[in-house]
């Protein structure tokens, strides 16, 4: 981006192309009804709710945990912990066979890429994930096509206890791919930080930027209340583009870039210099970077998100993720899944990856990391962490009175939990998203008795098998249930 490009040019820019935008939303009304068929309207909170009797993890060390307890909820917001608690008219959720926790926290997922789940599982570098992605369907991709994978993704993230997500949204072809991703992530009822970005390949309209965030600030949360959905920019890679950090910090939104490497890292020096750095940049992955950089990240407050899958599947640097090197620099990191085109989209797995390999470099010669790696801390990085991580601590993370309700129930009946001797050590270890029974975001029921609610099931799956077609044939893939490997297809 020219240094000529300021915030003002960036704001009449946006003004300019909100026509433009409605336009592409109209289009895409056209094409696709919006998610109508696919989602029922949302109902509105209960204006009290109370779950009654749950082993309470509250991620809050003036609440603490409780054996048994009840948690009250009023217009959204948690009114009140303890023991016996009034209903007082409130709908009640017997919970006594279940374990409470907050809603979990996924820093980082690309939320567009839902329809191509587990279509390259063997990807062994990042060049095998482009080909699969970015550098393949990504640019067929048509603001339907973003609409279904971010619905389909929200959908898994509520269904495996994920409440908030942080959706990096790198394939913002034109400002209606931009506003198909927001409706999907406002029509599941999940809380998320939109993360708007340019493609990394193929043909895209290039004069919706940089003024893409301002439009979408200005349509959706322009003097609205304070909701679920959340604004943020990704940065250009491997360079970054410091102009759009300051449209950004203009508008209160986060900014987010996939930091690798030592050649990003060299750039921070100056960065830091010039007052560039703040706790408003959210830095993904963090692998590879020398003593210096992380100082600096400590200095400036960056948030960091680690993706231990990610970065051992692909092989980013050496493979292993950071989240051991932030902890030795005094940054609590938050978890991610990144994607699901190679494994699965749930924070549990997420969580015990990261144990275990903290666990191997402890074993490796640092006893001490060994020891001090626990369940706890990693149910810490999967809430309260991830909701700091996300700059959402004050309305999510934990179970504290006064933040919005974001709260997730654990079966502790079924057959691969029960019994229950350890309830942070079942969640972290033995629990699975079957054993989610209940999820509630904002005060909202969106998962009850193991069943996400709203869901047209049989017109979800024809949404997404029509996008998956038509993705395959317009990339010229043949599809193979059983392929080893997945094949470079077309390129620029």
């Amino acid at each position: 981006m020219s240094s000529a490009i300021t915030r003002r040019t960036a704001f009449a820019f946006a003004a300019a192309t909100y026509l433009a935008g409605a336009a592409g939303a109209r289009e895409r009304s056209a094409i696709f009804d919006r998610g109508a068929e696919l989602m029922a309207p949302l109902a509105p909170p209960p204006r009290k709710l109370l779950i009654r009797g749950a082993t309470i993890i509250s991620m809050d060390d003036k609440v603490g945990n409780m054996p048994k307890g009840d948690v009250l909820i009023a217009d959204g917001t948690i009114a009140a912990i303890g023991v016996n608690l009034d209903a007082g008219g409130a709908e009640v959720i017997n919970a006594a066979d279940m374990i409470a926790i907050p809603g979990m926290v996924d820093t980082h997922r690309h939320s567009w890429e839902g329809q191509l789940r587990r279509i390259n599982p063997n990807a062994a570098t990042l060049e095998d994930y482009s080909n699969a992605t970015h550098l393949s369907f990504a640019k067929y991709y048509r603001p339907r096509d973003i609409y279904v994978g971010n619905m389909i993704t929200a959908l898994g993230c509520i269904d495996a206890g994920i409440t908030t997500v942080v959706d990096d949204s790198h394939n913002s072809r034109t400002a209606a791919h931009s506003d198909a991703a927001v409706d999907a992530l406002l029509e599941s009822g999940i809380r998320a930080v939109h993360v708007t970005g340019a493609p990394v390949a193929g043909d895209w309209d290039t004069a919706h930027w940089p003024g893409n965030l301002a439009r979408l600030h200005a349509k959706y949360l322009a003097n609205r209340p304070a909701g679920l959905l959340t604004l943020g920019v990704m940065d250009a890679f491997p360079k970054l583009e410091t102009d759009q950090w300051a449209i950004a910090r203009e508008l209160g939104a986060v900014i987010v870039t996939e930091f690798i490497g030592a050649d990003l890292a060299a750039q921070l020096p100056d960065l830091h210099r010039k007052g560039l750095l703040r706790s408003d940049n959210i830095f993904n992955h963090c692998i590879g970077l020398p003593e210096s950089a992380w100082k600096i990240l400590r200095e400036a407050g960056v948030r960091v998100s680690v993706t231990p899958r990610s970065d051992a599947h692909y092989g980013i640097e050496d493979g292993m993720n950071a989240w051991q090197k932030a902890l030795e620099h005094g940054i609590r990191p938050g978890l991610s899944v990144d994607n699901e085109t190679s494994y699965s989209g749930d924070m549990f797995m997420e969580m015990r990856v990261a144990f275990y390999l903290r666990r191997v470099l402890g074993h490796g010669g640092n006893p001490d990391v060994a020891a001090s790696t626990n369940a706890s801390r990693l149910l810490q990085a999967a809430t309260i962490d991830g909701a700091a991580t996300a700059g959402l601590e004050k309305r999510t993370g934990s179970l504290t009175p006064g933040k919005q309700a974001d709260v997730v129930l654990i079966r502790t009946r079924d057959l691969n939990i029960y019994p229950v001797n350890n309830a942070i050590g079942t969640v972290v270890h033995a629990a699975e998203r079957s054993n989610v029974d209940t999820v509630i975001i904002g005060g909202r029921l969106r998962k009850r008795d193991g069943v996400v609610l709203g869901v047209d099931r049989a017109k979800l799956r024809a949404a997404i098998d029509e996008s998956r077609a038509y993705l395959f044939n317009a990339a010229g893939y043949k599809p193979d249930p059983f392929s080893e490997s997945f094949m470079p297809l077309r390129r620029m």
